[in-house]
């Protein structure tokens, strides 16, 4: 039996690793009517059901544009970003800021990817962050907030990251004896799982770590 089409999905972070491969999935998923992508500049892509709308995340002001359910992929490095103020603003306040207005915009589920070993209280700079930003999240109180931890991404990035690259092969030679939970984990299976599990009717708080992402 088809799934009827009447929601609509909106990605952030729709140039990335993971936001790239989800919205491909969503515009030919079966649960979609729209699929709205925030952007700063053209995808260069088109489909029927994709709307692209010009975003400035620096000046979040008013409404965001009508969305049930909101996939946030943003995610960038300390390098990328410059310094910790720049990470922070892209991985921490752009989430936010987008799950505040989604959420007064009448959005009833937020799916969001981390990291694996995001904890507010951690020394680690960027596990902190997104620790933070799982916390800051979790108070605004959705139906449904879905948070994915993987572990270091595998795929094929648009820009060149020497240290994950790096760190991709030395998954890929050594995963056979890495405990689950700390395998490199294919970008394709973390968009699946936002896919899959957001369509099973859940409500409240639900966390996917990276070993559980295999599956997918």
């Amino acid at each position: 039996m088809t799934v009827p089409m009447h929601k609509t999905a909106l990605v952030v972070g729709a140039t990335g690793l993971i936001g790239d491969i989800l919205t491909h999935r969503l515009v030919d998923a079966p649960f979609y009517e729209k699929v709205k992508v925030l952007v700063r500049k053209s995808l260069n892509w088109q489909h029927p059901r994709l709307q692209e709308i010009v975003f400035d995340f620096d000046h979040p002001n008013g409404l965001l544009t009508q969305a049930d359910d909101i996939f946030c992929c943003l995610g960038t490095t300390m390098k990328k970003a410059g310094s910790k103020a720049a990470f922070r603003k892209v991985d921490y306040q752009y989430p936010l800021d987008i799950a505040r207005l989604g959420l007064a915009s009448g959005a009833r589920q937020f799916a969001i990817v981390t990291a694996l070993g995001a904890d507010p209280n951690s020394s680690i700079y960027y596990n902190k962050v997104k620790g933070e930003v799982e916390r800051d999240l979790t108070a605004l109180n959705y139906p449904n907030l879905l948070i994915f931890r993987p572990s270091l991404l595998l795929g094929n990035r648009s820009e060149s990251r020497l240290g994950e690259r790096i760190g991709a092969g030395f998954m890929r030679l050594f995963n056979p004896l890495i405990p689950d939970k700390y395998k490199g984990i294919e970008a394709e299976k973390v968009a699946n799982a936002m896919l899959i599990t957001i369509q099973q009717g859940l409500t409240g708080k639900h966390i996917f770590e990276s070993d559980k992402l295999q599956d997918y």
